[in-house]
This record gives structure tokens, C-alpha cells and sequence, in this order.
């Protein structure tokens, strides 16, 4: 049999990224003359890609200058450092060792640019097969294809080969990528999420993780 493969979510899944995002949107929200935002607000942004993420924050605090968004998206990708204040969810890293070391395959799937995503997992000690981010694919104008797009799913999961896939996840977005892409869903119930999910299991400690996947595995007639 393939080996199983695990395709993850990366803002608050595998990382609470909010206040290294946070961090960078009050320092384009300063550069505008307009007051910062709490961490709890920001997490409301996220979720739909960066250039949401950024319109979302404008429009909560005034409005979007020049009524257009990508220069404010281009400013805040420079001034967003993904280390700045990210830690790693307590337990994802060394769940996701315990996998890798009994054969499964691990990739992430994200809105963040693919460069900005590989630094933060390198830096936060994750090993990992394969990422796609936001920037990954883009359609012939040039548009990113984000999440829900189950092109990017399968842009994550292609490089791990044909084994059973799952995709884990906090959010709305992630519940909808799996459903789209034909695969389980295994919801973290310890993100970002904004209301009720449908998913095949839940969990909301890593350390649980690596027992509840082999068990999904089991369902899907994979172990």
C-alpha cells in the first residue's frame, strides 16, 4: 500500500501565526495613522488569504485607502516577518514527527506565500515533504489560487504520491478544501475557527493526534 498521506493547514493549525500577523498589520495600520488591533480581532481576518486578510483589516479600521488593496497587501508582505512572534501549536511538531516516523507523508497547505510558509516551518523545527502556498499556482491573469481550490490541495499532496490522503485543518476554508478536494477532514478545534464545522473527527490536543489518524486511516480501510 502507498503510504498515507497528511496535507495540513498551517495558520493556526500547525502555528499560532495571529500575532506575527498582527504584528505586521498594526505596522501598516501606524504607516496609515490609524490604531492597532487585538490579536482576537486580527484572527477574524485570516483565513481567506492575504489580500482578504488585508482588505478585511482596512475595512475594520476606516476603510481601504485609494479603494484599492494591492498596495497595502504589497506593504504589509514586507513588513510581515513569520518568525516575529509565531510559536508552534504545543504537541503539532512532534505529532507530526510520529507520523513521519511510522511512514506517513506530510505536506502543508496554505494561503500564506509558499517562501514566506517554508520559513516559518524551517525556523519553528517542522519537518516537512511538500508545501504549496498562496503564490504556488496563479490563473493565466496572474490571480492566486487559494484555498478552497482543490487545485492547491492537490498541489500539496501531489509530490507525496497515491497513498490515502486526509487534510487537517482549523477553519471554515479547510473544512470546504477537504470537501472539495474528496478527502477526510480532521478539524483542530484549537485555531481560528469562526463557528460549528462539519469534519470527520475533532480533536483540540496534538498529542492525541498521531492515535486519532491512524484510527481515520483504519475507517478509510487504509490500516
Amino acid at each position: 500500500m502507498s503510504a498515507p498521506r497528511l496535507i495540513c493547514d498551517l495558520d493556526g493549525t500547525l502555528a499560532d501565526s495571529a500575532p506575527s500577523l498582527r504584528a505586521a498589520g498594526n505596522r501598516l495600520l501606524a504607516e496609515l495613522g490609524r490604531p492597532p488591533v487585538t490579536v482576537e480581532t486580527y484572527k477574524t481576518f485570516v483565513g481567506r488569504g492575504q489580500r482578504v486578510q488585508v482588505r478585511r483589516l482596512l475595512e475594520h479600521t476606516g476603510g481601504v485607502p485609494g479603494e484599492e488593496v494591492e498596495p497595502h497587501l504589497a506593504r504589509f508582505r514586507t513588513l510581515y516577518d513569520p518568525l516575529e512572534a509565531t510559536a508552534p501549536m504545543p504537541g503539532a511538531r512532534e505529532a507530526l514527527a510520529e507520523l513521519r516516523a511510522i511512514g506517513w507523508r506530510i505536506a502543508v497547505c496554505t494561503q500564506k506565500p509558499e517562501v514566506k510558509a517554508r520559513a516559518l516551518l524551517h525556523g519553528l523545527g517542522f519537518e516537512i515533504d511538500a508545501v504549496a502556498g498562496g503564490d504556488t499556482l496563479t490563473e493565466a491573469d496572474g490571480a492566486e489560487i487559494l484555498k478552497p481550490d482543490p487545485r492547491l490541495f492537490a498541489a500539496a499532496a501531489g509530490p507525496l504520491g497515491d497513498g490515502p490522503a486526509f487534510h487537517v485543518g482549523d477553519s471554515e476554508t479547510d473544512a470546504e478544501t477537504a470537501a472539495n478536494a474528496g478527502v477526510p477532514f480532521l478539524l483542530f478545534l484549537g485555531g481560528y475557527r469562526k463557528g460549528e464545522i462539519a469534519a470527520r473527527a475533532t480533536f483540540d490536543d496534538w498529542r492525541t493526534f498521531p492515535d486519532l489518524a491512524r484510527e481515520a486511516l483504519t475507517q478509510a480501510g487504509g490500516g
